[in-house]
C-alpha cells in the first residue's frame, strides 16, 4: 500500500487543516472535547461548520468550553455549532445509554479522550485495568455503539494513540496485569496500541459500509492527560523544543477527520499530518508505528475480547 502524505507537516495548526473545507451539515462527536487537543478539535470542526457534540465527563467544563468556542468563532462566517453531553468511558451501561440515545446520521467519531502513566494498578467495577478501559474499551462501546448512525451515510472514525504504543503491545493473555507487575507505562502503551488496532479492525469489518478508521500520533502537548506523570518529568519534557501547542497538536486529528487524501482509506496510523513509517517491533526507536500495532490478527481477537466484556457488562 502507497504511504499517505499530505501538505501539513508536525508545525501545521487544526486550523490550517480545515481551511477551505466545508462541514456545514455533518455531525461530529468528539470525546475529550473540553479541554486539550479535544476542545481544539472541536473548535476547528465548528470552524468548518461542523455540528460537534463535545462528549465529556465533566459537564460544567463542557459548557464552558463550548461556550469559548461559540466565543471565538463569534465573527466566523458559517460556523457550525457546539452541543455538550456526558460520557464517562468507564460506566459503559452509561455509554450504551449515550450511543442509543443519539438520534440520525453520524459524519465523525473523533475517539479522542484519555488517561496517562497512573501510577498505580486501578481496575473499574467490571474488572478492567484503568488506562485500558479508559482509552480502549469505553471506546470500543461508543465506536460499536454508533455503528448504525455511523453507517447511515458513511463516516471517518478517528483514533487518538500515542508514540507511547510504541512501549508495549497487546497482552492478549494478561490484559488486565493479573500475572505480570504493573506499570505505568507498559499499560498506557498497551491502551494506545489498542486504539490503533481498533481502527484496524473497523476498517476491515466496517469499510463495505462506507466507514473509515484510522489512528494517530497528536504529539508532545502539555494538557491535563499528564496529570498522574511526576512533576520532574513534566518539567523535562518542557525542556523539549518539539513540543507542539494545542491546536498543532490537533492537527494530524483533523487531517485523519478531513483530509480528501483519506478519502475511503482506513487502517492507517499517522503522524505529523501523514502516514507514519512501519518500524519493526524491536527498533529502538521514538516515532513510527509497531507492526504490533497494525497486526490484523491481533485487531480481530482484541475486538472480539472488547465486545465480549461490554456485553457482560450490559447483560447480553
Amino acid at each position: 500500500m502507497a504511504r499517505i502524505t499530505t501538505r501539513f507537516g508536525a508545525r501545521s495548526t487544526a486550523d490550517e487543516v480545515v481551511a477551505g473545507v466545508d462541514l456545514t451539515g455533518r455531525r461530529a462527536v468528539v470525546t475529550g472535547g473540553a479541554s486539550g487537543i479535544g476542545v481544539e478539535t472541536a473548535r476547528s470542526l465548528a470552524r468548518a461548520g461542523a455540528e460537534v457534540t463535545i462528549a465529556v465527563r465533566d459537564v460544567e467544563a463542557g459548557r464552558r468550553a463550548a461556550a469559548d468556542i461559540a466565543a471565538s468563532l463569534a465573527d466566523v462566517r458559517g460556523a457550525g455549532t457546539v452541543e455538550v453531553a456526558h460520557l464517562d468511558l468507564v460506566d459503559l451501561v452509561g455509554v450504551a445509554r449515550f450511543a442509543e440515545a443519539w438520534d440520525g446520521p453520524l459524519h465523525l467519531l473523533v475517539d479522542n479522550a484519555g488517561v496517562m502513566a497512573v501510577p498505580e494498578r486501578r481496575t473499574t467495577s467490571y474488572g478492567w485495568e484503568l488506562q485500558l478501559a479508559t482509552n480502549h474499551l469505553g471506546h470500543h462501546a461508543l465506536t460499536t455503539g454508533l455503528h448504525d448512525a455511523l453507517a447511515a451515510e458513511g463516516a471517518r472514525i478517528v483514533s487518538v494513540s500515542s508514540s507511547g504504543h510504541l512501549a508495549s503491545p497487546v497482552v492478549l493473555d494478561d490484559l488486565q496485569f493479573e500475572r505480570r507487575p504493573y506499570d505505568p507505562w507498559s499499560a498506557y502503551g498497551q491502551s494506545k496500541t489498542a486504539n490503533v488496532l481498533l481502527a484496524v479492525e473497523a476498517t476491515r469489518r466496517w469499510a463495505s459500509d462506507g466507514i473509515t478508521a484510522n489512528a494517530l500520533m497528536p504529539g508532545g502537548i502539555m494538557t491535563r492527560l499528564q496529570r498522574h506523570v511526576p512533576e520532574e518529568t513534566q518539567a523535562e519534557w518542557r525542556r523539549y523544543e518539539g513540543l507542539k501547542t494545542p491546536q498543532q497538536g490537533a492537527a494530524t486529528t483533523l487531517v485523519a477527520a478531513v483530509a480528501p487524501e483519506l478519502e475511503g482509506i482506513g487502517g492507517r496510523y499517522l503522524e505529523d499530518g501523514n502516514e507514519a513509517e512501519t518500524v519493526d517491533d524491536d527498533a529502538q526507536v521514538g516515532a513510527g508505528v509497531r507492526r504490533w500495532a497494525l497486526d490484523p490478527a491481533t485487531a480481530t481477537r482484541l475486538w472480539d475480547l472488547s465486545t465480549a466484556a461490554v456485553d457482560r457488562v450490559l447483560g447480553r
